[in-house]
């Protein structure tokens, strides 16, 4: 096991508030406290026996206390190998003792910029004592025990009291990674702030950091294990009910939440199944965007994830619950309705009224590599232009661009089919085109042809040949809209022509693989 005796401990903590978990049993086993500042004070103030880190070092704290514990006693102290001849020579010759055991957290600098802090302000919560003191004890765990969060507390008496005042080192090599954890999370966080405060969007090194919220019942399959971690800027949506949250959820919940964003608040419903729209509308009636919606793929839409822009009301919940869904996201329930809802096997209730797309650049993970983009923002270039013969009314128009906002959403190949400001059709994810141009108008024809007068088309990317068009205007399409830019643009348009529809070019391509 590999006991070492605590003898001497350094406590310096931003948190003071669970001091009173640990001090207790440094008492009981005669462990001497070396303490600095506030943390001094609060420790003398329980009436607990403390050494001032400056009477300690015979160094008084200066620079408004940046310099208060960088000093050779206390590191020197910390750092040394005990069985190193040479070392304890050293620490001889300099009439310095061992320090057994680091008791240190770090600045609240999230924190404080979470509270949206003035530049010069949080300047002063990045911490340099802290995490150098962390940093050298977790270096020497074999001779040395770290605590850096104030969780481990408990964890910490435990093992003391199991080992009659020593620590073993499985313990100490454990609570050093987790120390290493904690500082390069800290300091993940600084870098990634001081990048954003100087708009660098790509980095020499990139750091990317995140606290675990929830470790989850499995990830994508059961076979897979799955977490869930946030940063500063979390997710901020709220289950209220039901069974707990699974990966899929979560990815599904982010992709509706996504499209939601994009409406106006208390407009809209959104259905996704495996992160694909399997229907959106806005309507002014919560119940006609939800039942458009539904229409455009029922089948689909069972056991998916339904999201709406405003808070349910019993009318709708009692529409909701004609058909399974596993998640039902909401910016709030009405108390009939979530009675209503509650009822439901399976389900779970999410309020979405907090949450928090921060969603400045875009990662895809490769194996020990990672890509890196700036976040889709773009919608349309600076003007859409119309291609054809044929130019849109007003209402088209409309149409077109609701059609294109969604498609952004959906997996490449895309194809959306729209009537008015509801989807009819979405084909999606497939190698080709002209097979998502089928799919979409296979599904509208099958579940609301009625619709198909005076629908509308978008594509996430251009159509490389005549062939889509000409689905699409055999489908009843009136409208497309498409980014252009293939070489057969002329022979697209003339598709178009032929067929008399109106296709407008946006300048901007959407693909998400």
């Amino acid at each position: 096991m590999y006991l070492k005796k605590i003898k001497r401990a350094i406590i310096s903590v931003s948190d003071k508030s669970n001091l009173k978990l640990i001090l207790p049993t440094l008492k009981k086993f005669k462990i001497e406290i070396i303490s600095s500042g506030g943390s001094f004070k609060k420790i003398n103030s329980m009436n607990y026996s403390c050494i001032e880190v400056s009477d300690y070092t015979g160094f008084s704290e200066m620079l408004d206390g940046r310099v208060k514990t960088l000093h050779p006693k206390i590191h020197a102290g910390i750092l040394n190998i005990r069985k190193n001849k040479k070392h304890k020579t050293d620490l001889e010759k300099q009439n310095i003792q061992n320090i057994d055991l680091v008791i240190v957290d770090l600045y609240p600098f999230e924190k404080k910029l979470e509270e949206k802090k003035k530049f010069q302000d949080l300047i002063e919560y990045i911490d340099i004592g802290g995490p150098t003191l962390i940093r050298a004890a977790a270096k020497n765990f074999n001779d040395v025990t770290v605590i850096s969060n104030i969780n481990d507390y408990t964890q910490l008496v435990k093992e003391l009291k199991i080992n009659k005042g020593s620590t073993s080192i499985k313990f100490r090599k454990f609570m050093s990674a987790k120390a290493f954890n904690s500082t390069a999370y800290y300091d993940s966080v600084i870098s990634n702030w001081f990048n954003n405060q100087l708009n660098i969007k790509f980095p020499e090194k990139e750091t990317l950091h995140g606290k675990l919220k929830e470790k989850l019942k499995y990830g994508e399959n059961p076979h897979q294990e799955g977490s869930l971690y946030e940063s500063a800027n979390n997710l901020g949506i709220e289950k209220i009910y039901g069974k707990e949250l699974g990966y899929n959820n979560y990815n599904d919940i982010y992709s509706a939440l996504r499209i939601l964003k994009t409406f106006k608040k208390k407009e809209g419903a959104v259905i996704i199944k495996h992160t694909n729209p399997c229907g959106v509308s806005i309507e002014k009636s919560q119940i006609k965007s939800f039942k458009n919606a539904l229409a455009c793929d029922p089948i689909s839409s069972f056991g998916g994830v339904v999201a709406i822009n405003s808070i349910i009301t019993k009318k709708l919940a009692l529409e909701l619950n004609k058909i399974f869904f596993e998640v039902i996201i909401s910016t709030g329930f009405k108390k009939d309705a979530f009675k209503i809802l509650k009822k439901r096997k399976n389900i779970r209730l999410v309020n979405c009224n907090k949450f928090n797309l921060v969603n400045k650049k875009h990662y895809l993970f490769l194996g020990n590599a990672f890509l890196t983009q700036d976040s889709n923002s773009t919608l349309f270039s600076k003007k859409l232009k119309i291609v054809t013969r044929k130019k849109p009314t007003t209402s088209q128009l409309n149409s077109l661009k609701f059609a294109f906002n969604i498609c952004k959403f959906i997996k490449s190949n895309a194809i959306v089919l729209v009537n008015g400001r509801s989807t009819i059709g979405i084909g999606a994810g497939q190698p080709s085109r002209l097979d998502s141009c089928k799919i979409a108008s296979q599904k509208a024809l099958q579940f609301v042809p009625e619709k198909i007068t005076k629908s509308v088309a978008a594509s996430d990317a251009f159509f490389p040949f005549p062939d889509s068009i000409e689905e699409l205007a055999e489908t009843g399409v009136e409208a497309i809209i498409q980014p252009g830019g293939s070489i057969n643009d002329e022979k697209v348009i003339k598709a178009a022509n032929n067929a008399g529809l109106v296709m407008a070019f946006t300048g901007i391509r959407h693909f998400n693989h």
